[in-house]
């Protein structure tokens, strides 16, 4: 019984250790489905992606007020010359 226990409790404390942390997804496009309740879905990178989706089912796509860039990690430097 104790074995059983112990693996109850170290099992999911050992796949917690491994998880990767969770990103959000940030796209530009939002497609605002016509149906009960106003469906949304921003989950799209360009207007066309957006487009298809709703084309079937109906709806309309409009940009993602929350969108932010990824900003650039590489920072350029200017390297100055010492005269």
């Amino acid at each position: 019984m104790r074995p059983l226990l112990f693996i109850a409790v170290a099992l999911p404390l050992i796949l917690a250790i491994q998880a990767e942390e969770a990103a959000a997804q940030n796209y530009p496009w939002c497609a605002q489905y016509r149906v009960q309740g106003g469906a949304r879905n921003c989950g799209f990178v360009t207007f066309e992606q957006c487009m298809a989706t709703v084309s079937g089912v109906g709806g309309y796509c409009e940009t993602n007020a929350l969108y932010r860039p990824e900003a650039d990690t590489a920072v350029k430097r200017r390297l100055r010359r010492a005269y």
